[in-house]
């Protein structure tokens, strides 16, 4: 469109400027303000410098076109560094010896960047505030490097619909790693398809079905962060269909959350023969995690309103069982009573609300554990949870031991693949390095995801893991109707792997009170019986590690007919 006052040439005079000399003129004056004896620029000989804006003619602020200074325009912190530390001089155009501050020794951003930054075609500012921005993203990462905060994985087990998910759920949102306005958008669906209590829970549920459904299928996974501690939560599944999903998820923990319901009823379903509290229990002490927090939940329910009884009479019922799995109630087991759904006792504890509970909460009591022992200089090894292709293979798991890095080059077992480490994540962060512990996500190259399944171990090229077939284990016999012979078979869960097994030879039985072996095998084992027995794996190799070399890969569950029928350590692998 024509505009009226366009000229048709650029020969032609613009509007307010009476011929072309005369505007020629005025440029000229313009150009005859610039100070052309100004001292050149240096790259990086003073990043706090106000970025060069033009200026035609001296100002009354700058008397003969001297540079201001711009001390107030730097950080606090980087200004006292600059006071303390630079003490070297560089003259100004003027003559009058001015001191410069240089800042070389900060070294916050290199001279490279800084000339990339000037040779692009970005303005003075807008450079300026690309090189800050860099710099204050060089700082960011060195001070978080510098001391990592301890690690903690945390699994919620428990029956179903004792209120895991919707625990995590608040817990994040309590913790700020989810916004306000996100778990709104929660709400309102949840209402829309008239479950209204369940949003919280949606935080960790995030498969459609398992939202309609309301129970949790696969194990769920988030974090946060206190001011001394990052936490991995695991949200596992309660319902016994999907048990081999939660030895999965506690496979991965340091620290359990045993969630009870204590509204009338559901916690007498839940620990009864046939509930899912029991199991569980004896699952992740079975999968190696020493420190269970017992949280009884729905405390805010109309049929228990706070009742401090009703917290005791759970707990004098669970801590028997608790002792008989294994753990200790006076060292390894903490009860609290909480409401997932108010938030009550997560991370505050409101006196008017729970006046007879004393103790601290349940953010409080995992900010204060004991960091937990860690093997960094140990041969890396890593049980494959899952694995998927995005872009290139990648496979999700736990270090266990060792330290892995971007470029590393690793074994994976038991096909010993060479693969290479081209991106790391630590949930869901990019990382440089990640440290036992960590929950990881890994993207390999030189091998392909058809090639990859649960249960392989990435390892260290010159320590490689265990693998075979037949191996000896000690094996105790939790829960069975019948007598088992040689030739029975069941599932075996080993960390990540899930492996059908059958019982080949039966060497011995061990008393339970002297740790006696019998000098006869005997002809079969009933429950509640120890016995050493050789196990064989007709599917073919697995890897796995001798319980008294590596713990966290020695230990197994025996599952059959959906039960757990029993638990076992590898006490020799037979090559």
């Amino acid at each position: 469109m024509d505009q009226p006052n366009a000229p048709d040439s650029w020969d032609q005079d613009y509007d307010g400027a009476t011929d072309n000399k005369q505007a020629m003129n005025d440029v000229s004056d313009a150009l005859g303000g610039l100070n052309v004896n100004a001292m050149p620029f240096v790259p990086g000989q003073n990043v706090f410098a106000r970025e060069f804006v033009p200026n035609f003619g001296p100002t009354p602020d700058t008397p003969n076109g001297e540079p201001q200074k711009m001390e107030e325009d730097a950080p606090d912190d980087w200004a006292e560094k600059a006071d303390s530390n630079s003490s070297s001089q560089a003259p100004d155009d003027s003559g009058g010896g001015e001191k410069v501050e240089k800042m070389e020794h900060l070294e916050v951003v290199s001279k490279e960047e800084i000339m990339d930054d000037d040779s692009s075609s970005q303005t003075g500012s807008t450079a300026s505030a690309t090189r800050a921005a860099k710099a204050k993203k060089k700082v960011k990462v060195e001070s978080t490097n510098s001391k990592p905060k301890d690690h903690l994985n945390i699994v919620f087990i428990g029956h179903v619909d004792a209120g895991k998910s919707t625990i995590g759920g608040h817990i994040m949102y309590l913790t700020g790693m989810v916004e306000k306005r996100t778990l709104e958008k929660y709400e309102r669906e949840a209402k829309e398809k008239n479950r209204e209590s369940w949003y919280l829970s949606w935080a960790l549920d995030t498969n459609l079905d398992e939202r309609d459904k309301g129970k949790t299928v696969e194990v769920g996974r988030a974090y946060f962060e206190t001011e001394s501690k990052h936490f991995t939560i695991l949200d596992a599944p309660g319902h016994k269909s999907f048990v081999p999903n939660m030895i999965k998820g506690a496979s991965q923990a340091d620290v359990a959350v045993l969630v009870i319901s204590a509204r009338r009823g559901e916690f007498e379903t839940g620990f009864e023969r046939g509930g899912q509290t029991r199991e569980h229990a004896m699952l992740v002490k079975t999968a190696g995690v020493k420190h269970l927090i017992v949280v009884v939940n729905k405390m805010d329910d109309p049929t228990v309103e706070w009742d401090e009884s009703r917290y005791e009479e759970i707990k004098e019922k669970l801590t028997p069982y608790l002792k008989k799995c294994g753990f200790n109630p006076k060292q390894d087991i903490f009860y609290l009573p909480v409401s997932g759904l108010t938030g009550v006792n997560l991370k505050d504890t409101p006196k008017d609300i729970c006046p007879w509970y004393s103790g601290v909460s349940l953010i409080q009591y995992l900010e204060n554990l004991a960091p937990v022992g860690r093997m960094t200089e140990g041969p890396v090894r890593m049980p494959v949870v899952n694995r998927y292709r995005d872009m290139g293979t990648i496979v999700l798991g736990k270090i266990e031991s060792g330290t892995i890095s971007k470029g590393q080059v690793l074994t994976m077992m038991p096909n010993k693949f060479s693969v290479e480490v081209m991106q790391l994540w630590s949930d869901e962060e990019d990382a440089e390095q990640c440290f036992p512990g960590a929950n990881v996500k890994l993207k390999l190259k030189n091998v392909e995801e058809e090639d990859v399944s649960g249960g392989f171990v990435l390892c260290s090229p010159d320590n490689l893991c265990h693998t075979g077939r037949l191996f000896d284990a000690q094996v105790v016999i939790l829960e069975h109707k019948s007598i088992i012979c040689a030739g029975y078979s069941a599932v075996m869960h080993i960390h990540t792997c899930a492996e059908e097994v059958s019982i080949k030879t039966l060497r011995c039985t061990v008393d339970k009170r002297t740790g006696e072996k019998s000098k006869q095998p005997p002809r079969f084992i009933k429950q509640d019986q120890i016995a050493i027995v050789r196990l064989e794996v007709p599917g073919g190799l697995i890897c796995l590690e001798t319980f008294k070399d590596f713990p966290q890969m020695g230990r197994f569950t025996l599952r059959d007919e959906g039960k757990t029928i029993g638990i076992g350590k590898v006490l020799k692998v037979i090559a």
